[in-house]
């Protein structure tokens, strides 16, 4: 959780940093591609904040008014970091048509230093961040990684875009506008797929069934366990909440039973998959 909130928290004045270079350079040099990479980069710091807080408020203990925990507010922040992912998308694509409808002149060398500078920053937050999430399962903190990568591509469109404007001459100077619509594509289609995700988490959509095949083998190798009968698990924030069904001896006692569900939980509860609420219920096993 402390390595989320500090990569988090990094980004956003790694973001701050670089939407001053980019705007700077792409007003002084020219360069629409620039300027709206570095509107993007503004915008993650926004998204970056919201993951802040939303990887805060998730790991919150349950209260009275929330018994089941405050895990939502990570699936929460996903969503709204998604959908700013899109917008920015939106936003970019418009700001390059009406420059492409737009004479102006062609961009500055120098500006293409700047963004390699910022792909190599950018690519190197994806991965780190990318990492946090695969430690953490934390679908803010994988919406904010393709924040980055998204910020890369479209400096990368920015740059192909202005060596063809620069080595075309007069009559290509709107080549970096064409090159940052072009990157529009790539991030629209991932801030979807990741608004996808996060509504599932949000709808408690099921884990992945691999999963659930590896939780139901623990349990079922819990002493007096003839069974497993049902499993139902659900994402909840960085955790993994359930409700399991196991088959138990039907001439067992009552406290008997409870034991098993007991030692069931604990066994679950103790496995590496995050688990941090589990309801057994027992059944009586068929003969």
């Amino acid at each position: 959780m402390q390595r989320g909130l500090q990569v988090s928290g990094f980004a956003v004045l790694i973001n701050a940093a670089l939407a001053a270079v980019k705007i700077t350079a792409g007003v002084l040099g020219n360069s629409y591609a620039l300027i709206a990479d570095g509107i993007e980069s503004a915008a993650d710091i926004s998204s970056s904040l919201i993951v802040w807080c939303g990887l805060r408020i998730s790991v919150a203990p349950p209260d009275a008014e929330h018994p089941y925990g405050h895990g939502k507010a990570e699936s929460i922040a996903a969503l709204i970091v998604s959908l700013t992912l899109v917008g920015a998308a939106v936003l970019i694509a418009g700001q390059s048509i009406r420059e492409i409808r737009t004479p102006h002149h062609a961009p500055e060398w120098f500006t293409l230093v700047v963004l390699v500078a910022v792909i190599l920053i950018k690519e190197t937050m994806f991965r780190w961040t990318f990492r946090a999430n695969e430690d953490l399962g934390s679908s803010a903190l994988k919406s904010d990684a393709w924040h980055h990568r998204s910020d890369a591509l479209t400096s990368v469109a920015a740059f192909v875009g202005i060596v063809i404007a620069l080595v075309g001459g007069p009559g290509y100077e709107s080549a970096d506008d064409w090159a940052a619509l072009a990157a529009c594509g790539i991030i629209a289609w991932n801030g979807v797929r990741l608004v996808r995700t996060a509504l599932s988490e949000i709808m408690d959509a099921s884990v992945a069934p691999e999963v659930v095949h590896l939780v139901k083998k623990i349990a079922a190798g819990v002493e007096g366990v003839k069974g497993v009968e049902k499993c139902r698990i659900r994402k909840t924030g960085l955790h993994l909440s359930m409700d399991i069904h196991i088959e138990v001896d039907g001439d067992l006692s009552v406290r008997r039973g409870h034991q098993i569900a007991h030692a069931v939980k604990d066994r679950l509860l103790a496995s590496p998959h995050r688990i941090v609420d589990v309801s057994v219920h027992i059944e009586p096993a068929d003969s």
